[in-house]
């Protein structure tokens, strides 16, 4: 099975509608939505009223667009924000100050998303992958059971040992309370690697999620073109949850 993932619904109206166009003509399968972010409100609508298959993309990195009431809420967010903002390896560091910041964060963007679309979400991931960061891996503080984005799936050698080990450990951790996909690939990466072949065979075998960002021209033109819808009948196109 294929899952076709689009991010960032809600970020802002041009994410989100490119999205939508690519949701009516059947060439994404899913979306994972933002929630207090310039176009949340106005996505959560088009979402109900289109049947848009619509997970969580927890926001741990940019600030809030259009903060919640509570001040308390804005200020954790801007906290772990500011932290997951260090550099490119603090998603590595566990920091034990914001442990229930971090518990109240993923807290608040949840009830929103129950908020603005009266059911949980079908499944979670995070904004530039955050949700992979040390504190939520080492607390599940995104309820069990839940479907959640797994790191990227790589060929033996495009990785070093030691990441490979890892992400490894990573997902064996997820999986002890979430539930995988087999597979997790990006488009814009596939495209690039000309790896798309192999993303679509893997999808005959197993379930692969495939992450999308329609705000870019060429996995745009991609996603819309001849190609992908050729190849789309030759797999099957699947949604969240996965069993």
């Amino acid at each position: 099975m294929l899952i076709i993932n689009a991010d960032d619904w809600g970020r802002s109206v041009t994410e989100t509608d490119t999205a939508l166009k690519c949701w009516r003509e059947r060439r994404i399968s899913s979306v994972s939505a933002m929630v207090f972010m310039e176009d949340s409100e106005r996505a959560s609508r088009l979402a109900c009223e289109h049947g848009v298959d619509a997970g969580l993309h927890l926001n741990l990195s940019e600030r809030y667009q259009r903060p919640p009431s509570s001040a308390r809420a804005t200020h954790a967010q801007a906290r772990i924000a500011n932290f997951q903002g260090l550099g490119k390896y603090s998603v590595l560091l566990y920091h034990p100050g914001l442990r229930k910041t971090f518990t109240d964060v993923v807290q608040d963007q949840w009830d929103e998303f129950l908020r603005l679309y009266g059911k949980p979400p079908s499944h979670v991931d995070g904004h530039q992958h955050k949700h992979l960061c040390a504190n939520l891996v080492a607390q599940p503080a995104i309820p069990r059971g839940q479907c959640v984005r797994r790191n990227f799936s790589f060929h033996p050698r495009e990785k070093g040992r030691i990441n490979r080990l890892y992400r490894k450990l990573v997902d064996r951790r997820l999986a002890s309370y979430y539930r995988l996909t087999d597979f997790f690939f990006s488009l814009s990466w596939s495209m690039r690697r000309g790896q798309l072949g192999r993303v679509y065979e893997l999808s005959k075998q197993g379930t692969v999620e495939l992450m999308t960002h329609p705000i870019s021209r060429p996995e745009y033109e991609y996603l819309t073109g001849p190609e992908h819808a050729a190849r789309l009948e030759q797999v099957e196109l699947a949604t969240f949850p996965i069993k």
